[in-house]
């Protein structure tokens, strides 16, 4: 569904992920601000883009930090205009047996993967409550639905990603504004790839489908959920998994 012209905000836009997202939402008429933290990867991540044809907007912040996140989102509303949907998309992964995890470690990916999604949220849900029209999607993981052995970080920030979601879509859905949750399991991006290929067909054999999730296939989910067509759709939470966990 072609879009409005309306601005887009993905974080962690330079991963496999958040590629595929900031291609589909273009190409869908959106105007896309995609956020980074390393400046080189970033610049040449935009010159792959460019060269596609794909016109992203590049806006530095730390979504760990509050402050940082209000001055990115100042910056892209002076640059682009208002932020009408917020692709919460960052995340990191600092796997290790619970008994033997550092706070360091515990802290980092819930910083990473759940304050950013109250520090990108704030900073824009008042302004998509004053405009009556807004869209929040949260990126999760089927490890937040199911849990997965040495990952008690990870899912605890993507379970409870998907607690805020269905409490801050409850408060917002009278304003005309949506949030939802969309639960990948295992996806070919860049990482998954690099694993030895043994250890490959033996997550492939976990999932009924018979193969790994597309990065595009994700960003279709993401971009139907963007789309003035999903506006009766909030507080869900879309497993996208090739059948590996159903419930």
């Amino acid at each position: 569904m072609k879009s409005s012209n309306h601005i887009v905000l993905v974080t962690g836009a330079t991963g496999g992920l958040g590629t595929a997202m900031c291609k589909e939402l273009f190409q869908n008429g959106y105007r896309v601000a995609a956020n980074y933290r390393n400046k080189s990867k970033a610049e040449e991540w935009k010159a792959k883009m460019d060269a596609e044809g794909i016109e992203v907007h590049l806006f530095e912040g730390d979504v760990t930090d509050y402050e940082s996140v209000g001055k990115m989102v100042a910056d892209i509303e002076a640059s682009l205009g208002p932020i009408d949907i917020l692709v919460n998309n960052a995340g990191i992964t600092k796997d290790g047996r619970f008994s033997k995890m550092s706070p360091e470690d515990w802290k980092a990916v819930i910083s990473t993967n759940l304050d950013s999604v109250f520090n990108c949220c704030r900073h824009v849900i008042n302004g998509m409550i004053d405009r009556k029209f807004g869209r929040i999607i949260n990126i999760s993981s089927v490890n937040g639905q199911r849990g997965q052995f040495g990952q008690a970080n990870y899912s605890a920030a993507k379970a409870g990603m998907h607690g805020f979601t269905k409490t801050l879509a409850m408060e917002v859905a009278k304003y005309g504004v949506t949030v939802n949750t969309i639960s990948p399991g295992y996806i070919g991006t860049d990482m998954v790839m690099a694993v030895e290929q043994k250890y490959r067909d033996a997550i492939v054999a976990q999932i009924p489908v018979g193969r790994l999730g597309g990065t595009h296939e994700v960003a279709h989910l993401v971009s139907f959920l963007a789309s003035d067509g999903a506006s009766f759709i909030t507080g869900a939470n879309y497993s996208i998994n090739g059948g590996q966990h159903v419930y």
